[in-house]
C-alpha cells in the first residue's frame, strides 16, 4: 500500500510502498478515508537529530485520521466492519488515573499517538489496538471533519477551559487564524458571548477569520496592543489564545492580557510568557493546552453534527501529499490540508 513517511532527519516526507497490515488478535484494520496534515508534523520534521524524540524513523505521518473499519481481529468487540469513524489521537495506556477519566493525552506512561510516536494514518490502511480510540461519526463527511480530531479537539479544550472567564462583556483574543485558530473563533462564538478579536500576519488570514465570525481583526504586530486596549476600555483581553506559540506572539499575549485574565498557549513552538508579579498583570494565569480527552472529542463531533463548527479544508490525493506539505511549510494552506487516499 502507499504511505507518506518521514524517513531521515532533515528530509521532506516521501510517498513509499509498504506492506498492507493484517489485524492480529485484538486489533482493528481501518481503511483510511482522510488524513489531516498539521503544523505539528512540520515541528517533528524540523527537529534536529539531538531533539528528535518521536518514533524511530521511518515514521508514517498522520495523526488526524478518519476511516471505515475494514476488518477486525479475534476478540475485538464494540466495533463493526463498515463503521465510519474518526481516530482519537493521543493514545495512552488506558489504565492510569488520567486515562481512566478519558484524558489519555496526559497518560502517566506517555502517549503513543499515531503519526508521532507510532505509525499514523497518512496511508491507505492503518492498524489499531483498541476500539476506544475510534469515535463514530455517522453521516459526517470524513474529508471535511477528519480534522475534528486535532484542529477541532485542541481548540475546543482551550476554549472550554476558559469559559468561566468569558462572561458577557469580556473579550477573547485569538492569535493565528489558521488550521486551529479558525476553529477556535467558531467555538468562541458558539459557546460564549465574548467579543472575539483575531490577530494574524496577513489580510487573507484575517479575511478567513472574519468569514468564520471574528468581531474585530488586526495585523499581528505591536500596534495590536493599543488596538485591543482601545476596544476594552484600556483593560486588555480577558483571555488570549495563542495558536502560534513563538516568542513575538507570547510577548503580545503578555502585553494585552487584562488583570485576572488568562493566557492560553496552543501553538507548538518555543515562545513563553513569564508569569510573575512584575511580568504580567496581577492574578493572570497561564496554561499550555495538550490536545483533549476522548469525551471532549465526542462533544466536538456533536457540535459538528449540529453545524456549529465548519473546518475549512484544502483536499489533496495521497500522490499529492508531498506537495501539500510543501504548501503547508510555506504557509500557503488556508485552513487545513486533508489527504484523501
Amino acid at each position: 500500500m502507499k504511505a507518506l513517511q518521514y524517513r531521515a532527519i532533515g528530509s521532506r516526507p516521501e510517498l513509499v510502498e509498504i506492506d498492507t497490515p493484517t489485524p492480529a488478535a485484538g486489533e482493528i484494520l481501518l481503511k483510511v478515508t482522510a488524513a489531516g496534515a498539521c503544523h505539528s508534523d512540520e515541528f517533528i520534521m524540523g527537529a534536529s537529530e539531538e531533539e528528535y524524540s518521536f518514533k524511530p524513523l521511518p515514521l508514517t505521518l498522520g495523526h488526524e485520521v478518519a476511516g471505515v473499519v475494514e476488518a477486525i481481529g479475534s476478540g475485538v468487540r464494540d466495533v463493526e466492519v463498515g463503521e465510519a469513524v474518526i481516530v482519537y489521537g493521543p493514545w495512552g495506556c488506558g489504565r492510569c488515573y488520567h486515562c481512566a477519566g478519558g484524558a489519555e493525552q496526559n497518560c502517566e506512561k506517555g502517549m503513543r499517538a499515531p503519526g508521532i510516536y507510532s505509525d499514523g494514518g497518512m496511508a491507505e490502511y492503518m492498524i489499531f489496538d483498541d476500539a476506544r480510540h475510534l469515535v463514530p461519526i455517522g453521516d459526517l463527511d470524513p474529508v471535511k471533519n477528519v480534522s475534528l480530531t486535532d484542529a477541532g479537539l485542541t481548540p475546543y479544550r482551550a476554549v472550554k477551559s476558559a469559559l468561566p472567564k468569558l462572561v458577557p462583556g469580556t473579550t477573547a483574543v485569538v492569535i493565528g487564524s489558521g488550521g486551529l485558530g479558525h476553529v477556535a473563533i467558531q467555538l468562541l462564538k458558539a459557546l460564549s458571548s465574548a467579543t472575539v478579536v483575531v490577530l494574524d500576519v496577513g489580510e487573507a488570514q484575517l479575511e478567513l477569520a472574519r468569514t468564520v465570525g471574528a468581531d474585530h481583526t488586526f495585523l499581528s504586530n505591536p500596534d495590536a496592543i493599543p488596538a485591543v486596549k482601545d476596544l476594552t476600555r484600556g483593560l486588555g483581553a480577558t483571555v488570549v489564545f495563542d495558536f502560534v506559540g513563538i516568542q513575538p506572539t507570547a510577548d503580545l499575549s503578555a502585553k494585552m492580557v487584562a488583570a485576572a485574565g488568562s493566557v492560553v498557549v496552543v501553538g507548538v513552538a518555543s515562545g513563553a510568557v513569564p508569569i510573575g508579579q512584575t511580568t504580567v498583570p496581577l492574578d493572570v494565569t497561564g496554561r499550555a493546552i495538550n490536545w483533549g480527552s476522548r469525551t471532549e472529542l465526542m462533544e466536538v463531533v456533536e457540535l459538528a453534527k449540529r453545524g456549529a463548527i465548519n473546518i475549512h479544508v484544502e483536499q489533496f490525493s495521497l500522490d499529492e501529499a508531498p506537495a501539500a506539505y510543501e504548501k503547508l511549510h510555506a504557509g500557503e494552506i488556508r485552513g487545513r490540508a486533508v489527504i484523501v487516499p
